[in-house]
Parts: C-alpha cells; sequence; structure tokens
C-alpha cells in the first residue's frame, strides 16, 4: 500500500462529491434531495476563492480518503482574534482503508491550511466515528454548541 496525499483538484470533484454523499449517507443523513448540484456549485465558488480547501489519500489512482476545510470569518473575539475560522468537513475514509493513519494525516494537512489562512480556531460537528480521531488530535468538545434550523 503505497499511499499519497495531494490538494484536490477540479479534475477529482466527481469522486470527491460521491465521497461527501456517502459520507453523508454512512452518518445516517436523509436524503430528500439530489446534493450534486449544490455541491458542485459550493465547491467551485469556494475552490476559486479560497475558501475551501481539501487534501485527498490516493493508493495508486484510486481516492480512499478526503478532507475539507472551509473558511469563514466572524468578529474577532478574546479566544479566536483573527475572527478567521476553519469549519472541517468532509473527513471521510473508505471502509477498507480505515484504522491505518489516514485520516489523522489528512486531518494535518487541512489544519496546517487553516493556519496558514490565518484562522484561530477549527470547528467540526463530529460524527460518532470521529470522536476518537479528533480528541486524539486535540480539539475539544464544547457542550453548548447549539444549532437552528432555519
Amino acid at each position: 500500500m503505497n499511499i499519497i496525499y495531494k490538494k484536490l483538484t477540479e479534475k477529482e470533484l466527481p469522486t470527491f462529491i460521491e465521497m461527501r454523499i456517502n459520507q453523508l449517507r454512512e452518518e445516517g443523513a436523509k436524503e430528500e434531495i439530489d446534493l450534486h448540484p449544490a455541491l458542485l456549485d459550493y465547491y467551485n465558488r469556494h475552490m476559486a476563492d479560497g475558501t475551501f480547501v481539501s487534501w485527498l489519500a490516493l493508493d495508486g489512482e484510486k481516492i480512499i480518503g478526503t478532507s475539507g476545510m472551509s473558511f469563514v470569518e466572524k468578529p474577532p473575539y478574546f479566544g479566536c482574534p483573527s475572527g478567521k475560522m476553519g469549519l472541517l468537513s468532509s473527513m471521510y475514509t473508505d471502509p477498507n482503508y480505515r484504522r491505518k493513519g489516514i485520516a489523522k494525516e489528512l486531518l494535518s494537512c487541512v489544519v496546517e491550511e487553516a493556519r496558514k489562512y490565518g484562522c484561530g480556531t477549527v470547528q467540526i460537528t463530529a460524527s460518532d466515528m470521529g470522536v476518537l480521531l479528533y480528541t486524539n488530535f486535540g480539539f475539544v468538545k464544547n457542550g453548548n454548541f447549539m444549532q437552528y434550523k432555519l
């Protein structure tokens, strides 16, 4: 097994989107719409303006792991004086390649991207499966995270 890591380009977007949808399915999301067009639009726009970056893990030509980091900005606060935040998403490893350190390596790559962008913090809503990866990496749970659906 010879895993290489590289940044996502437009060429890999169709496969990246399929893997993102597989991840959402695996996490139990209800598929009520075709998400392909919205994902393609999002990734094209945000890759172009530099506010989304992804690293991939490949075994030969096959993409076996994905990661994603969206950059957002909000008013600075004491915990994040730059106001710039990374929102982690699309962390997915092909089931046949799990428990081999691939997700940890991908996480390191996108966290470094957030550091270079000037982010003061990185956030994720972790799946049950991902919690151990993130806590081992140094993420801290915030028990007051809340969401209001519009």
